[in-house]
């Protein structure tokens, strides 16, 4: 990681807690899929900067959030992060679909 603030600009996207209560460690989880799932091209430029592809990717894999669009979730793991091959269920990332806890 190579910042330790979060920007007052990511308040809007970060919108359940306030950014100088964030962790940007403790809270990777939460800001990295909030940014994933909601942000725009100066929001996911900070997240490229604030942490390492390989920490993104393994938050995206390991700690799925079910908050994205199906097109913003093709968009973060086919294309931003370089995932189509891997096996990811949908239903465990979009609020649209029913998700199976078990998979």
């Amino acid at each position: 990681m190579k910042t330790q603030k979060i920007p007052q600009k990511l308040q809007g996207i970060l919108w359940s807690v306030d950014v100088n209560d964030l962790d940007i460690h403790e809270d990777r989880n939460y800001i990295i899929n909030q940014i994933l799932s909601l942000g725009i091209l100066d929001e996911l430029k900070w997240l490229l900067n604030a942490y390492s592809l390989s920490t993104i990717k393994e938050v995206f894999i390991q700690k799925p959030a079910k908050i994205y669009t199906p097109s913003a979730f093709h968009f973060c793991r086919d294309i931003l992060l370089g995932l189509e091959h891997k096996n990811l269920p949908a239903n465990r990332y979009v609020r649209t679909l029913p998700r199976n806890i078990g998979s």
